[in-house]
């Protein structure tokens, strides 16, 4: 059985080796199981599909500890390295940022994705230094492990006025403050990532699914991405299935959505396999 310790190294290589590689998101030990089984080499934990799981919105609503939870049922079935979505650390201040990731590496993740969002509409940035200081106490709680650390800037999806120049005075800071990859969710076209991968050195990952579906990997290749995620978009089209099987039985009467299953003795006989594999 592959160590918690092996999973890191092997997560932190993948950002370091030639290519780019696609790490979906589950959000639940089912899903984590059927999208490793799929040949992923790492998935990521979404953080609204895990909250829309527990019926609550996205954005901290859930609490610390029960995310956390959750994250460990999917590092616990995985077999492959998982990067937590802690979301904002879940603390304004440095120091709680630091203690979640102490707390993530404690269940076994081999990184972590946090973001500068506060969730204040008022505000909906931490600012400049602030956010620098939450990202430096986050690599620091890592310090000498293979540890892969995420810094995302959300200034495109919270609509800032510069969004493009804030981005990349920010990832270029979270770099310098240890930071091993980068992520700028809402950049949905080849030229925006392009002009802003030739400015920030790291390794960066984009998110498809939220927007620029129609872009490749190949596409995102040639633009120098890295990691592809694709957030909590598998886990909300699972739930517009079951809201479109509802729609059909409440106003159809019938049962078409079955036809799309994953059958009951291949899901069965896929668990029991793993499960015997991770013995």
């Amino acid at each position: 059985m592959t160590t918690a310790l092996e999973k890191a190294k092997k997560f932190s290589v993948l950002h370091k080796r030639e290519g780019t590689f696609i790490m979906a998101n589950a959000w639940d030990a089912g899903s984590a199981i059927v999208l490793a089984n799929a040949g992923f080499e790492a998935i990521g934990t979404t953080s609204a599909g895990i909250a829309f799981s527990a019926g609550l919105s996205d954005h901290q609503r859930m609490s610390k500890e029960l995310m956390l939870e959750k994250v460990k049922e999917i590092v616990d079935v995985a077999g492959v390295p998982v990067n937590a979505d802690l979301e904002a650390g879940y603390s304004e201040n440095p120091e709680g940022v630091a203690c979640i990731i102490k707390q993530a590496i404690d269940y076994g993740v081999a990184g972590t994705n946090i973001e500068d969002y506060t969730g204040d509409s008022n505000m909906p940035l931490y600012e400049f230094e602030v956010a620098v200081e939450r990202i430096r106490a986050a690599a620091s709680a890592a310090t000498g492990r293979d540890f892969t650390l995420t810094a995302r800037c959300d200034a495109y999806l919270t609509g800032h006025p510069k969004a493009f120049e804030e981005s990349i005075k920010r990832c270029n800071a979270y770099l310098e403050a240890g930071a091993d990859c980068l992520f700028v969710p809402g950049i949905a076209d080849k030229e925006t990532i392009s002009k802003i991968l030739a400015e920030v050195p790291g390794p960066f990952n984009v998110v498809m699914g939220l927007s620029g579906n129609l872009l490749t990997k190949e596409d995102l290749t040639q633009c120098g991405v890295k990691r592809i995620s694709v957030g909590g978009s598998i886990a909300r089209a699972a739930l517009e299935f079951v809201r479109k099987a509802g729609e059909e039985m409440m106003n159809e009467g019938t049962f078409t959505f079955a036809n799309e299953q994953f059958g009951h003795g291949d899901l069965c006989q896929l668990f029991d396999e793993w499960a015997y594999r991770k013995k």
